[in-house]
């Protein structure tokens, strides 16, 4: 079982992540974690901050000579920005007085519960770690984790459905890899150009307004054999995990999987996905995907598809109202840096955490403590299947 913890403020020194379950023997590219990370730094409507920051994973620890040993791994990723914040984000008490007092809580953020929870004077205090920075680090793990899947076919690609009210059209002929080809030349992530264009003016509008987009992703996930996942406890439903993890992420609202709540409103015999039987892969199909690539918690083999629902930042450059929790009075929000729209990240992002929950069911099932083992029981398992 996979299992990880991430530290960090957005404005501190480092982000960090610590990696516990990693089989020994497996080849780790780094350079693939830090083009994710590009990747997730990328997209039409974000902020100064992706100018400053260069976003690469450094190893502390796990790794050696390329290869996981078994041991915990752990990832540092540098905060550029620091040395523009170092006296404000200072462990040191005596440059307590270095940073000015946040006080304006911003709507739709963690600053009012969150000095309310721990009885903080200082908004800051809270705001640093609620940040969506902290997903450099999810991407990275998520881009780690895909490595443990990888060799057995298995792929995730997260792209851009809607921005605001523009909805791309949806391309289902297309493969998992046309679709990454054709989605990351996109600067909104989308496989619609005539919608890319349209979402880019929306955000230009949405930023002379001083306001901010929130949108819908998708991931999409291919390779899963049927069986990961269980029905017979609450929480080891593979579509439950996932769903989980994704209501983590910063701004998420809603999760859902396949045909999702458009399913609660056709009839059950236009819904479920028909059985078949293809006698040359050896394996049973299905007629349609409307579950998502779920039933009953576990994975069917066909592709896994979750969309995910991204409220609009809480940042905006024409603030909404508020109150100071210092004096009571009437205020408008804080201001902070930050993006218009950053759901081409988000894409990504979501892919990221959706590669990870993959990888920890996979290993859960085909358990050991090697890749060898790994793979000589994943192929035992698809010997089964073949056979039943």
């Amino acid at each position: 079982m996979l299992r990880f913890l991430t530290a960090g403020e957005s404005h501190g020194p480092e982000l960090v992540i610590i990696i516990e379950g990693a089989p020994a023997g497996y080849d780790i590219d780094l350079d693939a974690i830090n083009r994710d990370l590009a990747r997730r730094q990328k997209g039409y409507g974000r902020g100064g901050r992706m100018a400053i920051e260069r976003d690469e994973v450094r190893v502390v620890s796990g790794i050696r000579f390329g290869r996981t040993v078994g041991s915990p791994v752990t990832f540092v990723v540098e905060n550029r920005d620091f040395k523009n914040w170092e006296k404000r984000m200072s462990a040191d008490p005596r440059d307590r007085g270095a940073a000015k007092l946040v006080t304006r809580p911003r709507p739709g953020h963690a600053d009012l519960a969150g000095v309310l929870k721990y009885n903080l004077e200082d908004i800051r205090d809270v705001l640093e770690r609620a940040s969506a920075r902290e997903t450099t680090v999810r991407v990275a793990l998520g881009s780690f984790a895909r490595q443990f899947v990888a060799p057995f076919g298995i792929s995730a690609l997260g792209y851009v459905v809607s921005i605001g009210n523009v909805e791309a059209a949806t391309h289902p002929e297309l493969s998992l890899e046309q679709l990454a080809r054709i989605t990351e030349e996109s600067p909104v992530r989308v496989a619609d150009a005539d919608a890319g264009r349209a979402m880019i003016a929306e955000i230009d509008a949405c930023k002379k307004d001083g306001d901010t987009l929130g949108g819908v992703v998708e991931v999409m996930a291919a390779g899963l054999p049927a069986g990961l996942g269980s029905h017979v406890q609450w929480d080891r439903k593979l579509d439950g995990r996932i769903a989980h993890a994704l209501m983590s992420l910063q701004a998420v609202k809603g999760v859902e999987f396949g045909k999702g709540f458009g399913a609660a409103r056709v009839r059950g015999s236009q819904l479920h996905d028909e059985i078949g039987y293809d006698a040359v892969a050896q394996r049973f199909t299905r007629h349609s995907n409307n579950s998502g690539g779920t039933e009953g918690g576990i994975s069917t083999g066909e592709p896994l598809r979750v969309r995910i629902a991204f409220k609009p930042l809480s940042t905006l450059m024409r603030p909404l109202r508020s109150a100071d929790i210092k004096t009571k009075a009437e205020a408008i929000a804080t201001i902070e840096r930050s993006d218009v729209c950053a759901i081409p990240a988000a894409a990504v992002i979501a892919e990221s955490v959706v590669a990870f929950e993959i990888a920890n069911a996979f290993l859960e099932k085909f358990g050991g403590d090697s890749f060898t083992e790994i793979a000589r029981n994943y192929r035992g398992y698809i010997e089964q299947l073949h056979n039943y």
